[in-house]
């Protein structure tokens, strides 16, 4: 729960976080968030698109003196998508606004949520050109201190190196994809590690529309030998490889066995839920490699 990862900018990041990606609401945020920090989350991440930043922001101003906790205890995240025709200023407005909704001076990471273009085809040549005004705004946010580090999500090698050829001197701090058992790509983590890019998992435990791969018959047998829960099992696997992790959950008991992962999975089951990319090989969230 205590681990961090120092990030290129010099900041460190809770290798565990909260999503909180379909969360809604100010009555559960509240609730969820409470159940966070109790268990000793330190790490929430958010979106502009989750429709959620204004109640993550209400929530914190009650539960942080309750926990006896600063703005600097915790370690937020937020991201926005690039949009067709709005320039650099824009992008600035829009952090502003999650600056506003959360209620703080500053985000302490700030990521590309797509490298494709809202209003745009993901065919479209000028989906590089919009990515890349994004990325200069949000240079010049950091370079203001409105923001301590900045990255990006959904990017293949693909558009990191594209992103390196003319990133103003600013390497991401992170890169946020889908990671797990079913869907993980070894020549990625493989760059951003060259690179100094962090990587952080999404979607650990499959889709939130299915228990698919929590119900895998090989996850069950590990977490069984481990007495472990197949999402322990799952969390575990990326934790284990220094890949961070954004477990969401709704349920107290969830929330607190999300974070249960002081275990170790032996090389003989990791190899065994490696080959399951082999076998099954299912991703379930969006594909960027369709962008260009």
């Amino acid at each position: 729960m205590n681990r961090t990862y120092k990030l290129n900018t010099g900041f460190t990041i809770p290798l565990v976080g909260f999503g909180t990606f379909q969360i809604h609401g100010q009555e559960l945020i509240y609730e969820v968030l409470d159940y966070a920090l109790r268990a000793g989350y330190r790490h929430i991440d958010t979106a502009v698109v989750y429709r959620n930043e204004e109640y993550i922001g209400n929530a914190l101003k009650t539960l942080l003196p309750k926990y006896d906790l600063k703005r600097e205890d915790i370690f937020i995240t937020s991201k926005l998508i690039s949009q067709a025709g709005k320039d650099e200023d824009f992008v600035e407005q829009m952090v502003q606004k999650s600056l506003a909704n959360l209620q703080t001076e500053y985000l302490d990471l700030y990521l590309i949520h797509w490298p494709g273009v809202s209003g745009m085809q993901v065919t479209h040549p000028d989906n590089a050109k919009y990515r890349m005004a994004t990325w200069n705004a949000l240079c010049k946010m950091q370079r203001k201190g409105s923001l301590r580090s900045i990255g990006v999500s959904n990017y293949t090698v693909k558009h990191l190196k594209e992103m390196l050829e003319d990133c103003k001197g600013v390497v991401p701090a992170v890169n946020q994809v889908e990671w797990h058992p079913y869907y993980y790509q070894p020549e990625l983590l493989e760059y951003c590690r060259q690179e100094n890019i962090f990587l952080q998992a999404y979607s650990s435990l499959g889709s939130s529309n299915t228990t698919e791969l929590r119900d895998d018959s090989k996850v069950k047998t590990v977490a069984s030998s481990l007495q472990k829960t197949p999402a322990q099992v799952l969390l575990r696997w990326a934790v284990q490889q220094d890949i961070g992790i954004l477990p969401k959950a709704r349920s107290r008991n969830h929330i607190e066995e999300n974070v249960a992962l002081d275990f170790e999975i032996p090389a003989k089951e990791m190899h065994q839920l490696n080959s399951l990319r082999e076998s099954v090989g299912q991703k379930f969230a969006w594909n960027p490699e369709t962008v260009v």
